[in-house]
């Protein structure tokens, strides 16, 4: 890898997702390069698409470096706006599909998007009601186009939106599209943080595409792999090493709605899928399925897994009786285009399941102290990371990128660990506060400040505890208002109307006051050691 700016994979280099996409047509131009229902896409067809979606955007009056967001499910169409957005120059917001209409506000303005590409129909869900149901003015979003489902007042459909770049001349998408650099922005993912308010992660096309160009060469996807992306699209993982992945080895996508074991189980067998990542739940749940000998899944070659401690009997069991060959874990956040460190396919089952492996080529990761001074191996610090893949910043917010970015450039990610003698990182805690629900990270000073706005609650805190089936939920130790009453019940039904539902407290407790220190902070290890005791 000699262009800091570019991924490279065997005689191939891509700086920017639209020559990837030009560069896939080239190669694989008849084999399928989506599977979505009875919709099949070929490399070659993506690759007319995208120039026919980037021509609509352009007759939208999008600009380069203008933002637009998707609020959709693994679909065909997701692929296809983000695909020809980024080859008119523009930059992808995703919204994540669990949020409210007060959530997905908030993307919405502060990143400026223009527009927003949506669905009306998906799990009894109709985003752009909830939208308009949150009340909230975003005087930049200029049109709401409805990929799927009923098109309401003020919208227009997806046919609709790609009818209107027939006024765009062909010629003009190509230059767009040779305008890209590898340098430009090609996404804003909005991760939530410790000040409560969800923060956006810019990064460029060369580096996400350096990274998970080394990401495909670890994990061995190849030309004719058929990968069920059952990791949402709104994700690092499901985008990038989903995506973006399997444009650049030639494999298959076939894109899954939700995460269902048993349809997921008839989706292997029906289609022969090979590549199935996802965290380690959804392989202990097809193991344990009582369906499970019904299925033929021997098509199996290649699993991703992580975001959760992981048994090594685990990793036996799925090499043994899913017939995976390789095996990968690994460690990464979005603040580093979501990869950092992995194992290696033939590391030994114990180091997959007990580590997040070792860093990625290119680049650095250190476990230091509180003077960002590196740790002797073996030792507890907080887990740095530096190098091609560390983000340009939070989106006009250059006070948490300073505090995210050190000087020498370290990305301070507020996880814990320890590294062995070989580079191998172990993630031992976190200093941001953060817990993880079922493989989506959780913060508990943006949950709290969503429950804030109940008004019966004064004071709250929230906590992680561990799940057997989820990991970690949270749980809320609630003070009420003077005069106030509620039950527990109730205010765990009031979050499900209000926020997503892996934020959700699963517990509440009210309790008459929270513990303190003398600066006024809330006491966390105090609750979590109250929970422990019963």
């Amino acid at each position: 890898m000699t262009n800091p700016d570019a991924g490279t994979r065997g005689d191939l280099q891509w700086g920017t997702t639209p020559k990837l996409v030009i560069d896939a047509a080239a190669k694989w131009h008849d084999q399928p390069a989506i599977v979505d229902g009875e919709q099949t896409i070929t490399f070659g067809a993506l690759a007319a698409d995208v120039e026919s979606v980037a021509r609509a955007f352009v007759a939208h009056g999008l600009q380069k470096g203008d933002r637009a967001s998707i609020w959709a499910p693994n679909i065909h169409e997701w692929i296809l706006a983000a695909l020809g957005l980024h080859a008119a120059g523009g930059v992808l917001v995703p919204l994540n599909t669990r949020f409210k209409g007060q959530e997905a506000s908030y993307v919405l303005g502060k990143s400026g998007a223009r527009l927003l590409f949506t669905v009306t129909d998906f799990l009894d869900a109709d985003y752009v009601e909830l939208l308009r149901a949150a009340s909230v003015e975003l005087p930049a979003l200029e049109q709401i186009v409805v990929l799927r489902g009923a098109v309401p007042d003020g919208a227009i459909s997806w046919a609709t939106f790609l009818e209107h770049g027939a006024q765009t001349p062909p010629e003009v998408a190509h230059e767009r599209m040779a305008d890209v650099q590898p340098t430009d922005l090609s996404d804003i993912l909005f991760t939530s943080g410790t000040t409560g308010a969800p923060k956006g992660v810019m990064t460029a096309h060369g580096q996400n595409l350096r990274g998970f160009c080394d990401w495909a060469d670890v994990v061995g996807l190849r030309p004719g792999d058929r990968y069920l992306i059952v990791n949402p699209f709104f994700h690092a993982f499901g985008y990038k090493a989903g995506i973006l992945a399997s444009l650049m080895t030639g494999a298959t996508i076939y894109p899954q709605l939700v995460f269902d074991v048993p349809q997921v189980m008839q989706r292997v067998a029906h289609d022969r899928i090979t590549m199935l990542p996802g965290p380690p739940t959804l392989y202990q749940t097809i193991l344990n399925h009582p369906d499970f000998a019904d299925f033929d899944l021997s098509s199996l070659r290649l699993a991703v897994t992580g975001a959760a401690a992981i048994p090594v009997e685990l990793i036996l069991r799925m090499r043994k009786e899913l017939s995976f060959e390789n095996i990968v874990t690994g460690y990464g956040l979005t603040e580093a285009c979501g990869i950092a460190t992995m194992c290696r396919f033939d590391d030994d089952p114990e180091t997959i399941a007990l580590t997040s492996g070792r860093a990625i080529p290119g680049i650095e990761v250190q476990c230091v102290d509180d003077e960002g001074r590196e740790v002797p191996r073996g030792e507890v610090g907080e887990v740095v990371v530096r190098g091609y893949n560390v983000m340009q910043g939070y989106y006009d917010d250059p006070a948490e990128t300073a505090l995210a970015i050190d000087a020498d450039g370290w990305l301070h990610t507020g996880d814990v660990g320890t590294m062995d003698a070989r580079g191998y990182i172990k993630i031992t805690d976190r200093t941001k506060d953060m817990f993880i629900v079922g493989g989506f990270n959780a913060y508990p000073a943006e949950i709290e400040n969503l429950l804030l706005g109940n008004d019966f609650i004064a004071q709250v805190a929230v906590v992680g505890v561990p799940d057997e089936r989820m990991g970690e939920v949270g749980c809320a130790f609630v003070v009420l208002r003077d005069g106030a009453a509620t039950t527990p019940a109730e205010l765990i039904a009031w979050s499900r109307e209000h926020m997503a539902n892996y934020k959700v407290p699963r517990r509440v407790e009210i309790v008459d006051a929270l513990p303190l220190n003398a600066t006024g902070k809330v006491l966390k290890f105090e609750l979590r050691a109250r929970l422990a005791s019963g």
